[in-house]
């Protein structure tokens, strides 16, 4: 039965894989450039390249993975055992891509580029092998649209919980477990902790899930007449370009912010407002208290902040901040797309997401509360996207399905995966190039005055008109609340004709 309505069990089962690639896409948005750069010591120009190569790779593996999805036929359905036979491998390279190796290893420059690039590789490729099949998931396991709705609601609440936990916890984590040794060891041990929270998560995704619908007829067109039906997917067209932008605003704003917090925000300034939390003691000895256990106390005091973790406890409170408001905002606005239709809400989010992230650029160093408070703002019109994008990519494989009488939605996921890594690549690169082309970055003095003009164009203005790009690529997209509605029923009716479904 294709509109099947979706248990709650099944609900939050399905967000938890989407939660636990999170952790690890969430750890590489925000952190995995400045990892490589401070952490692992490469150039930019190296960082750029294992930052765009693997990425590249992986959106060039997607439509591989999704012809292979398409066609695997398993007692667990297509797309479900995916996520059982990569999660232990995906674990494993997962510690081993933020580990770096020790000097007393005698590794050479090369060397080290080659371990990084080949560990970000194969996790890359992984995600890939995982998530793409996931994704398609959610397309299979009801043909109901107020169901997926809420299925995708799940999702993201999932989502951006894992998001929360990374964005508030990694950098705090990092700065605790690298007491007496380095942060090598604290990223080290920080990463092998996501690590097993993952393994978990993927496991009860799997035994939780049932995929249902069931295409009119089995795949039997080649992988180029499929590439080339979706060539004449108008919503599909808008919706690749639409998720290279996005996801490249992502990558760069996640880096771009790092550095803004660690180096263009004022230090004292920052202090001042974790103190009036709570969060510091002039004593350098452990406090004992479950805050301080999670890294989150800044020890010392306003003029010791040289080489004081207040950037890292402020950055990621104002990614909680964020991510917080982002899952409240779900929750409460899960009617909207019902009500106003799925591309209209995402249209006016976008268009004030992009005004938000231009007027982080008029914040000046001391303005933490107003920082903050656009953490806040940005968060609040951008979260009601969160569910309503992946809603729209179901959207785009029933299109091709109601276009062509086939259906291969894991192609359809496999090519938006595909624009999805580009735009992660091109985005972090980007960031390099951009710094490095027109105000001299060099990873051996972050805290340069030209570096760090460089970190306030490209957290606001570079990143407003990444939103804008987004926005644009929305209003293109034509699947307006009829259409979608019209759709969804004729597609119905063709089943019910075929008897793949009760009359």
């Amino acid at each position: 039965m294709t509109g099947h309505k979706l248990s709650f069990v099944e609900k939050a089962g399905y967000s938890a894989g989407d939660a636990a690639a999170n952790l690890v896409f969430m750890t590489m948005v925000l952190f995995q450039l400045n990892f490589y750069t401070d952490v692992f010591g490469l150039s930019a120009n190296a960082a750029a390249a294992i930052l765009l190569w693997p990425r590249l790779w992986d959106a060039i593996f997607d439509p591989i993975m999704g012809v292979l999805a398409d066609r695997t036929e398993t007692r667990w359905g297509k797309f479900r055992p995916w996520i059982l036979w990569t999660m232990v491998p995906w674990c494993v390279v997962m510690v081993l891509a933020y580990t770096t190796p020790d000097k007393s290893w005698g590794w050479s420059t090369g060397m080290l580029v080659a371990y990084a690039g080949i560990t970000n590789s194969v996790l890359m490729t992984l995600y890939s092998m995982n998530n793409m099949p996931y994704s398609a998931l959610g397309g299979v396991m009801t043909a109901d649209l107020d169901e997926r709705n809420k299925l995708n609601s799940y999702r993201f609440v999932s989502v951006n919980i894992a998001q929360f936990i990374v964005g508030g916890f990694t950098l705090p984590l990092v700065s605790k477990f690298a007491q007496g040794h380095d942060r090598q060891y604290g990223w080290h041990m920080t990463m092998t902790i996501w690590a097993v929270a993952c393994l978990v998560l993927f496991l009860v995704t799997f035994l939780s899930t049932k995929e249902r619908i069931k295409p009119v007829a089995p795949v039997k067109s080649s992988p180029r007449q499929d590439f080339a039906d979706l060539l004449k997917n108008g919503p599909w067209i808008a919706l690749v370009l639409y998720t290279v932008f996005h996801f490249g605003m992502l990558a760069l704003r996640g880096g771009a912010h790092y550095n803004y917090y660690h180096h263009y925000a004022d230090k004292a300034s920052m202090f001042d407002f974790v103190q009036m939390l709570g969060l510091t003691t002039p004593d350098m000895a452990g406090t004992g208290s479950l805050a301080d256990t999670l890294g989150y106390i800044v020890h010392g005091t306003r003029d010791q902040l040289v080489s004081s973790n207040v950037a890292d406890v402020f950055n990621s409170i104002v990614n909680m901040v964020g991510f917080g408001t982002t899952v409240i905002v779900i929750m409460l606005s899960t009617g909207l797309a019902e009500r106003f239709g799925r591309r209209s809400v995402a249209i006016v989010c976008f268009g004030l997401a992009t005004i938000n992230a231009f007027a982080m650029y008029l914040l000046a160093p001391t303005a933490v509360w107003g920082m903050v408070g656009l953490a806040f703002t940005g968060s609040l019109v951008y979260a009601p996207t969160c569910a309503i994008m992946w809603s729209m990519y179901a959207d785009a494989a029933d299109y091709s399905e109601w276009q062509t009488g086939r259906r291969f939605t894991g192609m359809v996921f496999a090519t938006i995966g595909f624009s999805l890594k580009a735009g992660l690549a091109l985005g972090s690169a980007s960031l390099l190039w951009f710094l490095a082309g027109f105000y001299g970055y060099d990873t051996q003095a972050p805290a340069a005055a030209n570096a760090i003009e460089g970190y306030r164009v490209s957290s606001s203005i570079v990143v407003g008109l990444l939103f804008a790009g987004c926005t644009i690529c929305l209003i293109a997209n034509k699947l307006s609340k009829d259409t979608t509605q019209k759709m969804a029923d004729e597609l119905a009716q063709r089943r019910r004709d075929a008897g793949l479904v009760p009359a």
